[in-house]
């Protein structure tokens, strides 16, 4: 692979010079018969506001940009497949059509697209969407990745079990079938879960995934997490930090009201009434006794205490 930017071959690109020698090669007739720009001028997008959204001259002339990368790219490098979603067909067939009028007779390209991947209300899966998920490791944990799936909505299960497993269509609607019988076991996104987790990252990866969503959900073993996914799993939940002094001269209801500033417990009184109903738990360890010191609370890894109070709130404290 080669790894390129289009910089450096429109920095000395004057405006001028770019409408001189590439944008009379396109009519406005042409640009305007795109899809995408019909739909803007057309009226068929409207804004929060109502009414047509219409379109801005840097988004209409965005596909001759695109379209003389291309040709940039299929002149300096032979490159004559330009591949994307369904959305950028129209950019991407401004770059043949750019290639035919600007070559010779034998000069040929081609455009590839794919059905864009949309969630089951339209909005898209996508760089710039909130939620990302990467196949690098390093920006999308195998955790995270597996998360990500096993998340996925009923309505859009079946579709994505579809494109990014390699399971037969029995195979498939076996899944389908049993997930109808009880969806709240999530049959379908587990299995899309598992079989994407263990293609992209490794099967060793996917065990730890759900290891890691045991002890948020099923009550797992914390002890058996690494640092690395330990942060993972509670990567949504508040994290507090307490200096080692401090963890040393307080009971668990001072650590988790005065020592935290209230971010746990208001007070002592709130902190105390939840521990004397049973809700109070550190390090999966229930705490019956209002006194119990803080110091003699295990920490996961030396340095870790989570916290959970009632059925659903989290709160991870680093000791340091």
């Amino acid at each position: 692979a080669v790894l390129v930017n289009n910089y450096d071959w429109f920095k000395d690109f004057s405006f001028l010079g770019f409408l001189r020698d590439v944008g009379k090669h396109l009519t406005v007739n042409y640009m305007m018969a795109k899809d995408s720009v019909k739909r803007r001028i057309g009226g068929g997008e409207e804004s929060a506001a109502g009414g047509s959204e219409g379109i801005s001259y840097t988004e209409f002339s965005y596909q001759l940009l695109q379209g003389y990368d291309f040709f940039h790219l299929y002149k300096s490098l032979n490159c004559t497949l330009q591949m994307g979603a369904s959305d950028q067909w129209g950019n991407i067939t401004t770059g043949t059509e750019l290639i035919r009028r600007l070559g010779g007779p034998d000069d040929k390209a081609y455009a590839l697209t794919g059905q864009l991947i949309t969630k089951a209300d339209g909005t898209k899966y996508g760089k710039s969407e909130t939620g990302t998920v990467w196949l690098d490791p390093a920006l999308t944990s195998p955790y995270q990745f597996y998360q990500f799936f096993l998340r996925a909505e009923d309505a859009d299960a079946p579709r994505l079990i579809r494109v990014f497993t390699l399971l037969s269509q029995p195979e498939i609607e076996a899944l389908e079938a049993e997930h109808a019988q009880a969806p709240h076991l999530r049959t379908l996104q587990k299995a899309l879960a598992k079989d994407v987790t263990i293609r992209v990252h490794s099967e060793a990866a996917y065990e730890a995934a759900v290891a890691a969503s045991q002890v948020l959900f099923g009550g797992g073993d914390l002890a058996a997490l690494d640092e690395a996914t330990l942060l993972d799993v509670f990567a949504g939940q508040p994290r507090l930090d307490v200096p080692a002094a401090q963890l040393a001269e307080a009971d668990a209801i001072t650590l988790l009201s005065d020592t935290v500033g209230g971010q746990v417990f208001a007070s002592k009184g709130e902190a105390r009434k939840m521990v004397q109903n049973g809700g109070l738990s550190i390090n999966r360890q229930k705490i019956s006794d209002p006194q119990q010191l803080a110091a003699e609370l295990p920490l996961l890894l030396g340095k870790y205490l989570v916290v959970q109070k009632g059925k659903k709130n989290y709160y991870l404290l680093k000791v340091e």
